[in-house]
């Protein structure tokens, strides 16, 4: 008899729990406020500019169909395993323990250097805003860390240390403040879409192509750091009412939605003004300033300020319930996964909280960040194998959602993935395989003497 893959991940002790208070809507806006963050502002301006032109359009295109490829594997593995951990959850029930460890100690790389590259960059927009709204100018020396000349990135720890406070009590509150967050930045970019558009100039899309189909590419995979933020969504599966039937809505509805507002937004800034001047911190305010609505560029760095928070937001959310799910299995401590009355992983918050907001504060991120990237698009190609497997291995499971055009959509989302990852330089993959080793280790002299569940593999012996 084939391994039942989920059934192993449940313990039923009540502090070890997390309670079901989400509903579709919830996880809908939880996946829109992950993936619409700040970078709409400034990553359609600078692809455009440096990687794919007027073109950036496709590039957007092509990165979220990949994901929405992507996002099918999720949706029915998701739905079929309505607990906690995400790829990791689905990898352990497909491919086996090993394997699942090692995806989620990518993932987590991917969630800790995006929540401290995110509240860094929070700082710098939360200082531009200060000194532009109220003429408010912070010392350098406690914006910034030792690394660039200053002492402590203050901003950075504090906003942190909020994100730390929403997290501890009932995740409704944290959906409330994502939904309130997510509301107000779609507002600004439709205002943004509504003035832009009637001034679009079609002359500024010629040539569409300047760096031909290499660039089309080169900015889906810049582009695809933007996407990341749907797995947040599958890592909420203990937390939703109904999984089964609301998970793919909010996995799969939040990459297509982003996706739409992405390509607008990119169609406008690319259309208004000629792509070359794009390449700078506020494309937005650039684009809106050359046909006269400069005014906008002080609600932009307000509604970047928001859409950062809401991102910092739900990236510390997501990594809780990834360690949540690998120390209840006993891969790391199992004093992380210890909830309080309201079902929130406190413990586990205020560890995570602090290492975040030390890193955030002291250093700088640089080009580490390209491990987010090739992290999580090595649990995407291990989730899609996943669903291959799963429906080879147990055909007869009942499976609330199905992928559709078996095996094709899993193999294009793992070739589209792979040829995403095949941008990436050199020195990358040699980071990757660092990490990845490191991870073997702690799997192999802890996480595999303390597992608390028989792993694929041995319930098949």
């Amino acid at each position: 008899m084939p391994p039942t893959g989920f059934a192993f991940q449940r313990n039923t002790a009540s502090d070890r729990t997390l309670k079901r208070t989400l509903g579709r809507f919830d996880l809908v806006a939880m996946g829109v406020g992950a993936i619409v963050g700040a970078g709409i502002f400034v990553t359609t301006g600078v692809a455009a500019a440096t990687k794919a032109g007027p073109a950036i359009m496709l590039s957007f295109v092509l990165a979220g169909a990949i994901c929405v490829l992507v996002a099918l594997c999720y949706s029915e593995l998701a739905a079929m395993t309505p607990i906690s951990g995400s790829a990791y959850t689905y990898t352990r029930a497909t491919l086996g323990e090993s394997t699942a460890f090692l995806v989620g100690w990518n993932l987590l790389l991917e969630y800790a250097v995006a929540a401290a590259a995110v509240a860094i960059g929070w700082s710098g927009l939360c200082t531009a805003m200060l000194d532009s709204l109220f003429g408010v100018t912070l010392p350098p020396e406690i914006t910034s860390g030792p690394a660039d000349g200053g002492v402590v990135n203050l901003p950075a720890l504090l906003v942190t240390a909020a994100i730390v406070g929403v997290l501890i009590f009932d995740v409704k509150l944290t959906a409330a403040v994502v939904k309130t967050l997510v509301a107000v930045t779609i507002a600004v970019l439709i205002v943004v879409i509504a003035i832009g558009a009637p001034h679009i100039s079609t002359a500024n899309w010629a040539p569409f192509m300047p760096f031909g189909v290499n660039g089309i590419a080169a900015g889906a995979a810049l582009a695809f750091f933007a996407y990341l933020g749907f797995d947040i969504v599958a890592t909420s599966a203990e937390e939703t009412r109904n999984p089964a039937r609301d998970l793919p809505w909010g996995i799969i509805g939040s990459v297509v939605l982003a996706t739409g507002l992405y390509v607008a937004v990119s169609a406008v800034l690319t259309g208004v003004a000629p792509y070359p001047t794009l390449n700078n911190a506020a494309p937005v305010a650039t684009a809106l300033a050359a046909i006269g609505a400069g005014w906008i560029g002080k609600v932009i760095l307000v509604a970047s300020v928001l859409a950062l928070t809401k991102g910092l937001l739900m990236l510390c959310y997501g990594q809780t319930r990834l360690i949540f799910a690998m120390s209840r299995d006993g891969l790391l401590p199992g004093a992380l996964c210890r909830t309080n009355r309201r079902g929130a992983p406190v413990r586990l918050s205020l560890v995570l909280g602090t290492c975040v907001a030390a890193v955030a504060a002291l250093l700088p991120i640089g080009t580490v960040a390209e491990l987010v990237n090739i992290g999580a698009l090595f649990a995407f190609v291990v989730v899609a194998l996943g669903v291959v497997i799963l429906r080879r291995t147990d055909p007869d499971r009942p499976r609330p959602f199905r992928v559709p055009l078996m095996p094709l959509v899993p193999i294009v989302a793992i070739a589209g993935c792979v040829w995403l990852a095949t941008t990436f330089e050199g020195l990358t993959w040699v980071r990757f395989a660092i990490w990845s080793a490191l991870g073997a280790a702690v799997y192999f002299g802890y996480g595999r003497s303390h597992s608390l569940a028989p792993t694929q593999e041995g319930a098949a012996e």
